[in-house]
């Protein structure tokens, strides 16, 4: 009798391990498929805008993540400008975080690069997630690497400690970080291609048909939200002269300055582009009549201070004439383009305003 007993219980032991072990697997090939999904939506993304929102909040809500964050190493500010250009508000994507060179990665990481799983340790991980991320206990942290390279990190976060043990199997994981680092690679190629035909080769801002398309976009954003939209016209004065005395060379690399000095005035949500010849437009988002007269005099006088030089190394000075004008509502009129085209126009007529008073100064529409 007692030997029957034993073996009833071992065999209901046996049950109960079978059912776990069932129960583990599903879960498991469940948990596989899962990965696969997402993996097939990651690779069929060249939008780096809609790759970035599947990583940060698609793939969070998929499997059940507290926090998932991003980040990439962006010395030069490109992937920032390109999602900016793109009308992302990088500010609402919190847990999208960036570093200018890549020596905190380096150190997490090391020479493996290969996935950290275990305890959320403040002091060491605090800058792959934003300030405000709810407690964390546990990390898995993955580097991405392109060849041979950390160009960045995806973070997962959980408020269990045992979500992510040191030591666990990193297999799935360690294949996400791979087609993630491959997903970011080529939607930045992507992004880079299509800005081929949309920059200046001269300046290296905007060309005329970017800014087209961007100012269509914004008149149209400013329209819905409500927010103060202002167009700079900028021309550089007496060009032709430049060209004329020093050469058709000299007046490429005043122009190639003249670009840089602007862009370095604005702020990094606002639109810049080379609308013709010696022509500059930029487009200040939020940002009333009064605000984008300052910048606009920081730009009149950064120029006018800063010493060009001649191919030869002679001294030059240029200077330059900006109009100002704010998007206005028209009456019985709602189509972006045509308020799109009388706000640049109200912009250029001011830059004649300027031209015929003097040069070198910054008018007001009107």
């Amino acid at each position: 009798m007692q030997v029957s007993n034993d073996l009833y219980h071992e065999n209901q032991l046996l049950r109960r391990k079978l059912r776990e072990f069932l129960s583990q697997a599903r879960e498991n090939e469940q948990k596989q498929r899962r990965f696969h999904e997402q993996e097939l939506r990651l690779i069929s993304t060249p939008s780096l805008t809609e790759l970035l929102q599947r990583l940060l909040f698609n793939y969070r809500t998929a499997f059940r993540l507290d926090t998932v964050s991003l980040v990439l190493h962006d010395p030069e500010y490109e992937i920032q400008r390109i999602l900016e250009e793109e009308g992302v508000r990088l500010e609402e994507m919190e847990q999208l975080l960036f570093q200018h060179d890549a020596d905190s990665l380096d150190n997490l990481f090391g020479v493996s690069a290969e996935p950290r799983l275990g305890k959320y340790r403040k002091h060491e991980h605090r800058f792959l997630f934003a300030e405000n991320t709810t407690r964390l206990h546990s990390v898995a942290l993955l580097p991405l690497v392109r060849y041979g390279k950390v160009i960045g990190s995806l973070n997962l976060g959980s408020t269990q400690e045992g979500r992510y043990l040191d030591g666990a199997a990193t297999d799935f994981l360690q294949r996400l970080a791979t087609v993630v680092a491959i997903c970011v690679e080529n939607a930045t190629n992507h992004e880079r291609l299509k800005r081929v035909g949309l920059t200046d080769s001269l300046t290296g801002v905007n060309n005329r048909r970017f800014f087209d398309q961007r100012l269509q976009e914004e008149v149209g954003r400013a329209q819905r939200s409500n927010e103060p939209l202002t167009c700079l016209f900028m021309d550089v004065d007496h060009f032709k002269k430049v060209n004329d005395q020093h050469g058709h060379q000299t007046g490429d690399q005043v122009l190639r300055v003249v670009a840089g000095l602007i862009r370095e005035q604005l702020r990094a949500s606002d639109v810049l582009g080379r609308y013709g010849g010696e022509e500059f437009a930029a487009l200040l988002v939020n940002a009333p009549s009064e605000a984008a007269m300052e910048i606009a005099e920081r730009i009149r006088a950064v120029i006018e201070a800063h010493l060009f030089r001649t191919l030869e190394g002679e001294s030059l000075s240029a200077t330059i004439s900006i109009g100002v004008a704010s998007l206005q509502r028209i009456e019985n009129e709602n189509d972006p383009s045509v308020l799109a085209t009388g706000l640049v126009d109200r912009a250029d007529q001011a830059v004649y305003s300027a031209k015929n008073q003097g040069r070198n100064r910054v008018v007001l529409e009107g």
